[in-house]
């Protein structure tokens, strides 16, 4: 009966959207990555609205259609086409050999997928000594991890809370982790990674070869892009005397050139420009010791090349 379900939901979709072939259909995570992904919207000017239907918010995008889902679905959506695009970790992609194209790594959300075992099985590797037990949703990379290893280990599926089945009902876990706080909360340590993941956008490959949605997936992912270039940048403004315009302006790394104009009453230059975030500590004194004065730093919310 799932098989027979699972077809007529299949054939329904493709009849959808031969009906109506400019609708881009979009899935939108729920959990730990929505908020970060509605804010990464919101900041590129795309509004999603709650509605009534808790899972179908309505967004600003015009011809555009989305829908709440587990990043696991989302994927699987994606695989058949009754998704033209989604929000996903890269971590489920690669569980479920999900057939997509990636369009962008936000960043956003980033783990790692990890072993971890008890801390009193850690010395000398002896959680790999005898027939074991290996717990994780991820079924495949666990399987592959397992074989991988040369273990004698059953692997047992889990659905949520991994980190608590050891020591009673799993020697070893294969879960994702941010910070590794609840790994440690649980007594549990690292014993191998495989792999690192955050939350990216797919497409369905069959969207993709749609003229007409592939030019509104590309845009898209333009402006996404420069939200995400914005936040790892700041503009920097700052006056420079005329004899030392050159060393100011040598001490600003930029994307291209700093814009430069001339101040009133020919009193020197103010010299701007976007700047690495995380290398202010550096750039003000250099700027400072190269004769500038007056500096400005402002946020940005976007930036095209």
């Amino acid at each position: 009966m799932v098989g027979i379900f699972f077809a007529v939901n299949l054939y329904w979709n493709r009849q959808a959207m031969s009906e109506n072939n400019s609708l881009l259909r979009m899935g939108l995570p729920k959990g730990r990555m929505e908020e970060n992904v509605l804010t990464l919207l919101g900041d590129a000017g795309i509004r999603v609205t709650p509605s009534a239907r808790g899972y179908r918010p309505s967004i600003s995008l015009a011809d555009c259609e989305v829908k709440m889902l587990k990043p696991q679905n989302i994927v699987e959506m994606l695989a058949f086409g009754g998704r033209d695009l989604g929000f996903a970790g890269a971590d489920w992609v690669q569980e479920l050999n999900g057939n997509t194209v990636e369009l962008l790594d936000t960043g956003l959300n980033p783990v790692e997928i990890v072993a971890a075992v008890p801390h009193e099985r850690l010395r000398k590797d002896a959680w790999k000594a005898g027939s074991i037990r290996v717990a994780s949703e991820y079924e495949n990379l666990a399987k592959q991890w397992i074989s991988k290893q040369n273990l004698d280990a059953t692997f047992v599926r889990t659905y949520g809370a991994t980190e608590v089945f050891p020591p009673e009902d799993a020697e070893v876990i294969i879960d994702n982790s941010a910070t590794g706080a609840t790994l440690r909360a649980n007594g549990l340590g690292i014993v191998d990674t495989l792999m690192k993941s955050s939350t990216r956008l797919y497409a369905s490959e069959k969207s993709l070869d749609n003229p007409s949605k592939r030019s509104r997936i590309e845009d898209l992912v333009m402006v996404l892009t420069s939200v995400l270039d914005a936040r790892r940048r700041v503009m920097v403004e700052v006056n420079a005397p005329k004899e030392r315009i050159d060393d100011v302006v040598a001490a600003l790394p930029c994307m291209r050139q700093a814009t430069v104009a001339p101040l009133f009453g020919d009193a020197g230059f103010s010299v701007k420009a976007a700047v690495p975030r995380d290398q202010l500590p550096v750039i003000i004194p250099a700027v400072k010791n190269a004769g500038g004065s007056d500096i400005v730093v402002s946020n940005l919310t976007q930036i095209v090349p």
